[in-house]
C-alpha cells in the first residue's frame, strides 16, 4: 500500500484472480487528541486571593478579575473535560515552590498528591521546582520522607504519579535530571512530549540549588531531539517549556506577544506542533512560526483546552486549536476527593497557620507604582534591616527583590495578621545575608535593576534613597548624587554593610554585583524577621514609598 491506495493487481491476487474495480481509497479518520494544559500552579490548593484575570473585550488592554481556582474545582474541570476520549493533562512547570503555607509547610507534598489525583500525566520542570534543590525534586518524583523533617503529612509520601521531564537540565554526570521526553499513544498514533526549563534558571535560583546542574539552550535541545523522535516513527511533537512571554491586547493577539518565548519558538524545528509555556504567568493562545503557543496564567485559575488532529497514516498533525477555560468558583463544583485530601493536611497545619503575629492599619500591597517601590516592599526591607542589626549593629542598608514579595498583606478581622499571611508574602524560607559593598558597587547594583524582560526595582530600607530615569528602550540611569544614606551621598570608594536575602546574594535576578560582596554572614531568616517586625511594631502601616523616585 502506498499513499493510502491498494493496487488493483494486489486485489486480484488476493481475490483469486476475480476482477476488481479500479483502485480503492483507504480512508482513515483523523485522530483527535485533547491536551489540558496548566502552568505555574505554585501549590495553590485553595483559590488564590487575586482570582483570575479576565480579558475585557469592551475595553482592550484592560483586564478584570473574577474569583477562580483551587484544586477541588480544577479537578472537576479536568474530570469533565476528560470524558472525551484521548485526553491527557500536561503542565509547563512551577507546580510547586513559592507556595502558600498549606502546601509549603509539608514541602509541597500535598500539591504533588493533589495533582496526581487530578490526573496530571506529564510536566516540565520550572525554576521553582529547584527551590529546595534537585535532590528534593527527585524526592517529589520518587517519594519518601523529607531528609530533615521526616514524614509530617497524614501518610508516608509516595511521590508523583505523573512524570517530570527535563531535557535541558543536566547533572555533572552528563545525564539529564529527568527523561528528556515521553511518548503517549492515542488510538494507534503516538505523540512525543519534550519537557524543559529556561536556560536562565541558574540566575533565578539560589547558589546552593544550582550546584551540580547545568542548563542548556532551549531551542538547541529541542532540535537535537527531533531526529531521534522521528526515527521512532513519531511526527506529532509537543514542547512543554518553562519559559514564556507577555500577552498583547487579548488572548489571541499573537502580534502583541513579547518576551523570551517569542524569540525561542521560531528557532524550534518545524516538526514541533504545539508549545505549552509558563514562567511569566501570561495568558495567551496564538500561533508563532506555524506553532500553536499557549499559556494558562497561574495558580490554577484556568487551563488551556488544546485540540490536535493527527492523520493516522502520515502521523502528521493536520489541525490544532485551543480555548481558554477559566476555573470560576461558581462554574465548577468542588471535587470530593480533593476536598478530603486538603482537609487532612489543613487539620494538621491550622494551629500554625492561624497563629496571630501582629496587626496592620490597612491593606499593605506589593504593587510597585510608577517608581517601582511598593508599600509592602519597604516594610520587608525595614524588617530585614532590623533583624540584621540585632546580630550586627553595623548593618546600614537592606535590599529586597520585588519578585520575592509574593502576596499583599490584606486587611481583615480588624487588621489581624496571621503566620499564614506573612508566609504568603515570603514563602521561600530565604536566609538574610550581610555583606560589605563599596559605594560604587551599590550604584552598580542599582543599574542592574534594568532587565531586558522588565525592570526589577529593588525595595530598600528606611534611610536609603535613590532616583532613576529611563529613556524608552534604554537601560536605567541613576541620577547623579541621588544615592544617599540618611541624607548623605554615598562615597564611591567607601564601604557599606548591607543585608539582603540569599537569593540576591547569589546573584539572582541578574544582580551579579551582589556576588562581589565581602565578609558575608548569615543573620537569620526572612520570614522570622518579618514575624519579629510585626510583633514589635504593630499596628504596622504601609510604607510611605518615598525612598525610590523616578524622574523623566
Amino acid at each position: 500500500m502506498r499513499n493510502g491506495f491498494v493496487s488493483a493487481g494486489l486485489l486480484i491476487a488476493l481475490a483469486g484472480c476475480v476482477a476488481a474495480p479500479s483502485p480503492v481509497a483507504v480512508s482513515a479518520s483523523p485522530v483527535r487528541i485533547n491536551l489540558l494544559a496548566i502552568n505555574d500552579f505554585h501549590g495553590n490548593l485553595d483559590p488564590p486571593s487575586g482570582g483570575a484575570r479576565m480579558f475585557n473585550p469592551a475595553n482592550p488592554g484592560k483586564w478584570d478579575t473574577t474569583p477562580a481556582g483551587g484544586a477541588p474545582r480544577l479537578a472537576t474541570a479536568v474530570k469533565q473535560l476528560s470524558e472525551r476520549p484521548n485526553t491527557i493533562m500536561v503542565a509547563a512547570g512551577d507546580l510547586i515552590g513559592a507556595s502558600p503555607l498549606l502546601s509549603s509547610l509539608f514541602h509541597d507534598e500535598p500539591t504533588i498528591e493533589a495533582l496526581s489525583k487530578m490526573g496530571l500525566a506529564i510536566t516540565s520542570v520550572g525554576n521553582h521546582e529547584f527551590d529546595e534543590g534537585w535532590q528534593e525534586l527527585r524526592r517529589m518524583q520518587e517519594g519518601g520522607c523529607h531528609p530533615v523533617d521526616g514524614c509530617k503529612g497524614p501518610r508516608p509520601f509516595a511521590g508523583a504519579d505523573f512524570d517530570y521531564l527535563a531535557a535541558s537540565t543536566y547533572l555533572d554526570s552528563g545525564e539529564t535530571l529527568f527523561p528528556a521526553y515521553a511518548v503517549r499513544a492515542f488510538d494507534g498514533v503516538k505523540v512525543a512530549f519534550i519537557g524543559l526549563t529556561l536556560e536562565g534558571t541558574p540566575e533565578i535560583i539560589t547558589p546552593a540549588a544550582r550546584v551540580g546542574l547545568s542548563f542548556k539552550d532551549e531551542a538547541e535541545t529541542v532540535n537535537a531531539l527531533v531526529p531521534k523522535i522521528q526515527a521512532e516513527g513519531i511526527e506529532a511533537i509537543v514542547v512543554l517549556i518553562h519559559e514564556g512571554g507577555r500577552e498583547g491586547a487579548g488572548l489571541d493577539d499573537c502580534h502583541g506577544l513579547s518576551g523570551a518565548i517569542a524569540e525561542i519558538v521560531p528557532k524550534f524545528d518545524d516538526a514541533v506542533d504545539v508549545v505549552v509555556t509558563g514562567h511569566t504567568n501570561g495568558i495567551y493562545i496564538c500561533t508563532v512560526d506555524g506553532k500553536l503557543v499557549t499559556s494558562a496564567g497561574a495558580y490554577g485559575t484556568r487551563l488551556t483546552d488544546i485540540s490536535i488532529l493527527i492523520d493516522p497514516v502520515t502521523r502528521d498533525v493536520i489541525g490544532k486549536s485551543a480555548r481558554d477555560v477559566v476555573i470560576t468558583l461558581d462554574g465548577y463544583a468542588e471535587d470530593a476527593e480533593q476536598v478530603a485530601l486538603i482537609s487532612e493536611y489543613r487539620s494538621q497545619a491550622e494551629p500554625l497557620m492561624n497563629r496571630a503575629v501582629g496587626t496592620i492599619t490597612e491593606t499593605i500591597t506589593r504593587s510597585g507604582g510608577g517608581a517601582g517601590e511598593s508599600a509592602l516592599g519597604g516594610v520587608i526591607a525595614d524588617a530585614m534591616l532590623e533583624a540584621a542589626r540585632m546580630q550586627e549593629p553595623g548593618v546600614q542598608i537592606a535590599f529586597m527583590n520585588p519578585g520575592g514579595v509574593r502576596a499583599d498583606l490584606p486587611f481583615k478581622d480588624g487588621g489581624k495578621v496571621t503566620y499564614a499571611d506573612i508566609f504568603a508574602v515570603q514563602p521561600f524560607g530565604n536566609d538574610i545575608v550581610a555583606m560589605t559593598l563599596t559605594g560604587a558597587e551599590i550604584e552598580r547594583v542599582l543599574r542592574e535593576q534594568y532587565q531586558v524582560n522588565g525592570n526589577k526595582i529593588l525595595q530598600v530600607s528606611q534611610g536609603f534613597t535613590f532616583t532613576w530615569r529611563q529613556a524608552p528602550g534604554q537601560p536605567i540611569e541613576i541620577v547623579a548624587g541621588s544615592v544617599k544614606l540618611n541624607g548623605e551621598a554615598l562615597v564611591a570608594g567607601q564601604t557599606y554593610r548591607i543585608a539582603t536575602n540569599n537569593f540576591l546574594a547569589g546573584g539572582g535576578d541578574g544582580f551579579a554585583t551582589f556576588t562581589a560582596g565581602a565578609n558575608r554572614a548569615v543573620l537569620g531568616s526572612d520570614i522570622e524577621a518579618l514575624e519579629d517586625y510585626m510583633a514589635a511594631h504593630s499596628p504596622v502601616a504601609p510604607g510611605a514609598r518615598d525612598r525610590v523616585m523616578r524622574v523623566d
